[in-house]
């Protein structure tokens, strides 16, 4: 019988594509391993419904009323398949939050839209589980493609702070849910506290809601400026958001900034989201610019990712690397998953990190956890990594760059100092200068936090950086004078 399941199971069979990619080959053995003694029909109906032509019976057999279920959760097999008039058996959604997140989204598949509700409502700790440590973005990306329209819409509009969330899933599918999930919970976060229920929380869910808000109003863009799509919305606890200026799914080259300490969706999102729109602007300009002496360029584009898809230390914890590993986890993802959406069309991607960002984005590069074509490193605490050699940078596109009056740069509070000459980062000019292309003056950034302000050294490097023209980045040197157009070819 078991036999028999799995090709009901197959991406040929009765679901008409429930993907391979996380072993729904087995899924006969798991389900036999959440066993219990209830009607089946009452808790997944679809599960049994016609679709399936009985060929489920023969697992879901009468159970004996002396089965019981083992210690380590497994049924004992010689009470599977007893005879019983009295009894029958059923999934019990309890049990399913021990599975790892693949085997909880392979549940979801099999799941009717109502019945999706009510279980990620009733299992939050399976999906938190699933959004914390998800599969990798190629499986996720081949279950998603092996899911029939219908399938996809269903678990797009129930379940959307799941498939909002996941890398690999499409872009614009990711951007629609997040939107849905925002919506649903401004809506029902205004409902509560205008009812006045729960008062106890009211400080709670009012402080929640601004968070909220503040995606909200990130999301709004003027006539005439690029595009924005909700990239990443996890709204538990502080929140965790990314926000694109430009398409991602066809830019030429993409940019992710990648914050430190102290940014918040709530304080800082809106502001982060205007800073990536200032980079892709400046990057549209120099695309322009650069076409006229390389036809390569002519109509490629450029987009950018405000990402705090991470809760960044403050004052109590600033301290510890324990949020620079799940920053780095979470922005390895990340990367997996553009790479992943876009496989056969790569486009040029590059990090700018900053403060703390870069020391957590140094620690998923180590570890081999993302590929990424180009680092810009500015206002660094520090790296866990020695040299770029470490780094696993294939063409060494690692570039640091530190601002007069920052006190965070040089202090290799968390390791190597990327600065330094032995660790081998290419020298970015941040300081007052006139572009030798563009013959423009730029301001020099200052302090922390100067390195972002529009018309800086600093930004028209990071832009640079970006769209693969290391070779034009200034360095602060009397070469730099010399730079023109040819240069960029």
């Amino acid at each position: 019988m078991l036999f028999d399941v799995a090709a009901v199971l197959s991406p040929s069979g009765a679901l008409g594509g429930v993907p391979e990619a996380f072993g729904v080959h087995e899924i006969s053995h798991q389900i036999s391993a959440i066993v219990e003694i209830v009607d089946p029909t009452t808790q997944y109906p679809s599960v049994f419904n016609g679709q399936f032509n009985g060929q489920f019976a023969g697992l879901f057999s009468p159970v004996g009323a002396g089965a019981g279920i083992l210690s380590n959760g497994s049924p004992q097999p010689s009470d599977i398949g007893t005879d019983s008039s009295s009894t029958s058996a059923r999934l019990d959604p309890s049990l399913i939050p021990r599975l790892s997140g693949s085997e909880t989204l392979d549940r979801l598949t099999v799941l009717s839209g109502s019945e999706m509700a009510a279980f990620v409502a009733g299992n939050r700790a399976a999906i938190d589980r699933l959004l914390l440590s998800p599969p990798r973005a190629s499986s996720i990306a081949i279950w998603w493609g092996s899911l029939p329209r219908s399938g996809q819409k269903t678990l797009a509009s129930t379940v959307p702070e799941v498939v909002g969330n996941l890398d690999g899933v499409p872009f614009a599918v990711r951007d629609k849910a997040n939107r849905l999930t925002l919506s649903r919970s401004v809506s029902q976060l205004t409902t509560s506290i205008e009812s006045g229920v729960g008062r106890a929380k009211l400080v709670e869910k009012r402080h929640h809601l601004d968070i909220l808000t503040q995606v909200t109003k990130t999301l709004e863009r003027k006539t005439g400026t690029a595009q924005r799509q909700l990239l990443t919305l996890d709204p538990s606890g502080e929140v965790r958001a990314a926000v694109v200026v430009g398409d991602l799914a066809t830019a030429d080259y993409v940019s992710y900034l990648v914050p430190g300490m102290f940014f918040t969706v709530q304080g800082q999102m809106y502001d982060w989201t205007v800073i990536a729109e200032d980079l892709q602007t400046e990057q549209a300009g120099w695309l322009k610019t650069l076409s006229r002496a390389d036809s390569g360029l002519t109509g490629k584009t450029a987009a950018t990712v405000a990402w705090i898809g991470y809760q960044t230390p403050g004052v109590l914890d600033i301290a510890s690397l324990d949020r620079a590993q799940t920053g780095a986890n979470f922005l390895g993802h990340a990367i997996q998953g553009i790479r992943a959406a876009r496989v056969g069309a790569q486009p040029f991607v590059s990090l700018v990190t900053h403060s703390y960002g870069s020391t957590a984005a140094m620690m998923e590069l180590a570890k081999g956890g993302m590929t990424i074509d180009a680092l810009a490193i500015i206002g660094s605490p520090g790296s866990a990594a020695q040299s770029v050699s470490a780094l696993g940078m294939t063409r060494g596109n690692v570039f640091v760059g530190e601002a007069a009056w920052d006190p965070i740069v040089n202090t290799a509070f968390y390791g190597s100092d990327p600065g330094s000459t032995t660790f081998g980062a290419h020298r970015m000019d941040v300081a007052a200068a006139t572009d030798p292309i563009t013959n423009k003056p730029l301001a020099a950034a200052v302090g922390h936090l100067g390195y972002f302000d529009a018309g800086t050294t600093a930004m028209r490097n990071l832009a640079l950086i970006g769209l693969d023209q290391g070779a034009l980045v200034s360095t602060g040197s009397p070469a730099d004078a010399s730079r023109t157009l040819a240069d960029a070819r």
